[in-house]
This record gives structure tokens, sequence and C-alpha cells, in this order.
């Protein structure tokens, strides 16, 4: 048995690994609940307002630093 394990080449194991990896992957696959078509496009819609809001709010926040900055430079001393 162990003289069998030695014979096995380096090329066998990675294979080996390869094939375990996949089938272990699928099985993974089948257990997932996926979401339906609904569920997704409100999750979809979700995620594009939040963008949409930190895109407004950050680039508040950049114009308004930008003129503070703007104004701190104007100043004469």
């Amino acid at each position: 048995m162990a003289k069998a394990q030695e014979q096995k080449g380096f090329f066998s194991d990675i294979r080996d690994g390869i094939a375990n990896f996949y089938h272990e992957t699928v099985g993974e696959l089948r257990k997932v609940v996926w979401p339906t078509w609904t569920e997704a496009r409100n999750l979809t819609i979700i995620v594009l307002v939040v963008i949409l809001v930190m895109a407004v709010l950050l680039g508040s926040f950049d114009w308004l630093f930008s003129q503070l900055v703007r104004l701190l430079i104007a100043i004469p001393v």
C-alpha cells in the first residue's frame, strides 16, 4: 500500500486535488439557496440607491472641503 502511494507522481496528486476541489465546489453550490428574480432585482435597486447616495454625499464633502481650502489659501497673512 505504501509503495503504491510512493509510485503516484506529482502530477497525479495535482490532478486528484483539482478533481476533489471540483467535486466539493459542486457539492457546496447545490446547497446554495439562490434568490428569486424579484429578490435579486430589489437588492440590486437597493445597492444602486446606496451607491448614488454615497456618491452625492462624498461629492458634497469634496466640494465643501475644496471651497474651505480655497478660502484659507486666499486669506492674506
